[in-house]
C-alpha cells in the first residue's frame, strides 16, 4: 500500500499528465491548418523536437514573423541539413532565376531553400538575409 505522500505524488503526476495532452489536443484543435505558424507541428519543428516535411516547412514560414531567425546566421550546410536542396540560381525556375537576375542580389552569393520561393543572400558561407520572391 501506498504511503499518503506517495498517492499525493502519483495524483499530482497524473493530473499534470492529463492537463499535458488536454493542452496539446486543444491547441492542435485550435491551430489545425499544416499551413499556420502556430500549428503544434511546425512550433515543435522550429524548437527542433519534430521532424516536419521541408516543404510544409517552407510554406508555413510565409506566415511566421520569425522565419529569419529559421535562417540569418546559418551555412549552406546547415540550411541544407534543416531545409535539403539549396538550388543555385542557374538551376532554379525561370520565374525565379529572372527575378534574381533583375535584383539587386544579381551580383550576390545567393541559393533559394528547395523548389520554394525563398532566396538567401550569403556572405562568407553565412545566410544574412531571407528574401520571399514575389511579384517581380
Amino acid at each position: 500500500m501506498l504511503a499518503p505522500t506517495m498517492r499525493t505524488l502519483v495524483r499530482i503526476v497524473l493530473v499534470i499528465s492529463v492537463l499535458l495532452i488536454l493542452s496539446l489536443a486543444l491547441w492542435s484543435l485550435t491551430y489545425p491548418s499544416s499551413g499556420d505558424p502556430k500549428n503544434i507541428k511546425y512550433v515543435l519543428w522550429k524548437a527542433g523536437l519534430y521532424s516536419l516535411d521541408p516543404d510544409v516547412a517552407l510554406a508555413t514560414m510565409v506566415g511566421d514573423p520569425g522565419r529569419d531567425g529559421l535562417v540569418l546566421g546559418r551555412s549552406k550546410a546547415q540550411l541544407r541539413n534543416e531545409f535539403g536542396a539549396l538550388i543555385s540560381p542557374g538551376d532554379a525556375s525561370v520565374y525565379l532565376r529572372s527575378c534574381y537576375e533583375n535584383s539587386s542580389w544579381k551580383e550576390k552569393d545567393v541559393m533559394f531553400l528547395g523548389p520554394s520561393s525563398w532566396m538567401v543572400v550569403f556572405d562568407h558561407d553565412k545566410a544574412t538575409e531571407l528574401v520571399l520572391i514575389k511579384g517581380c
